[in-house]
């Protein structure tokens, strides 16, 4: 039998977090954005859990060394853009790290070192790695532990992934790779999501068979429509459903941004949560951190990160404790 890719609340020995470098990719935003990230990872790193900071080049080491305390780990790669979520390994439960293709989320950014970052940081962790014959990002998925995953039609059956796989294919690959034998496919992710629709910015397991679902808030929730459509298949198919709020409309100019709290990173003593300046990040937060009375749960500021096209999960990924 496929060993299972543990759910995130699972025990953690470390987590990855990718440090932004490139000014391309976050123009306006760089300074910013590594702000934030560093303030991320010595959240995480004065918790008590280890963290691990990829860093470019020796500018960008200097640069994330004047922002993270002497808790955090610094470790210099080559790697495009810092979505581990997605380019980093993902971790077995008998040890081994899955690295199937990656194609720059469908061919739409294609940087160097993000085809080889994952095996790269399996292999120095000591996990033997097993490559796979399609293309899955991380985080177009979420396990709830018990074999159920949640992803999107939207992202898994888009046809700049795997062209040649049907639904049946996909679902026979989730389970032989990664042992998930039952999937709920929800829809569409949320509107402008860089990333076809990843099912971490839309819909989180808390917990077997429980899933954090955002409801809409205001009149103008630009994805109300979106979260209705993926509660209904959630509940349909027998999942209970925890609402969180939605932050509402985030605007940066013309551009709406697919903010959402369900980004939240779960880590071995926090739950981190993105937010954006909305009058609802309060209880965002608070709604998330009744879901998990066994970790402190912190909100901290993440609208420069999502101006790069994502948040705290997505700059992330865990090495479960094997």
């Amino acid at each position: 039998m496929t060993a299972r890719m543990p759910p995130e609340w699972a025990p953690q020995e470390w987590l990855w977090i990718g440090f932004p470098h490139d000014a391309d990719e976050w123009p306006g935003f760089l300074e910013p954005a590594q702000e934030q990230i560093a303030v991320f990872a010595n959240a995480v790193a004065e918790s008590g859990q280890d963290v691990r900071l990829l860093v470019r080049d020796g500018a960008n080491e200097a640069r994330a060394k004047a922002l993270v305390s002497a808790a955090v780990t610094l470790e210099r790669r080559v790697y495009g853009d810092v979505w581990l979520r997605d380019t980093g390994p993902l971790v077995r439960e008998d040890g081994s790290a899955l690295r199937c293709h990656f194609n720059g989320w469908g061919g739409k950014y294609l940087m160097d070192g993000d085809q080889t970052i994952g095996a790269e940081l399996a292999r120095d962790a000591g996990l033997p790695v097993v490559e796979s014959d399609w293309v899955l990002e991380g985080g177009a998925l979420d396990g709830d532990g018990t074999g159920l995953v949640a992803t999107t039609e939207q992202c898994l059956l888009n046809p700049n992934r795997n062209p040649e796989l049907s639904r049946d294919d996909i679902e026979a690959r989730l389970a032989r790779d990664l042992g998930f034998d039952r999937v709920l496919w929800l829809g569409d992710g949320l509107i402008n999501d860089h990333t076809d629709g990843h099912v971490d910015n839309l819909a989180r397991f808390v917990g077997p068979n429980r899933l954090a679902l955002p409801r809409p808030t205001g009149s103008n929730d630009p994805n109300a429509a979106i979260y209705a459509d993926a509660s209904a298949r959630a509940q349909d198919f027998g999942v209970e459903v925890c609402e969180i709020p939605s932050p509402g409309l985030i605007t940066r100019g013309d551009w709406v941004e697919p903010a959402s709290y369900a980004n939240f990173a779960i880590t071995s003593h926090l739950v981190v949560v993105p937010t954006f300046g909305s009058q609802h990040d309060e209880d965002g937060v608070a709604a998330i951190a009744a879901l998990f009375p066994d970790r402190t749960t912190i909100g901290l500021s993440g609208d420069a990160v999502l101006a790069g096209g994502g948040g705290f999960h997505c700059a992330s990924q865990q090495m479960p404790r094997l």
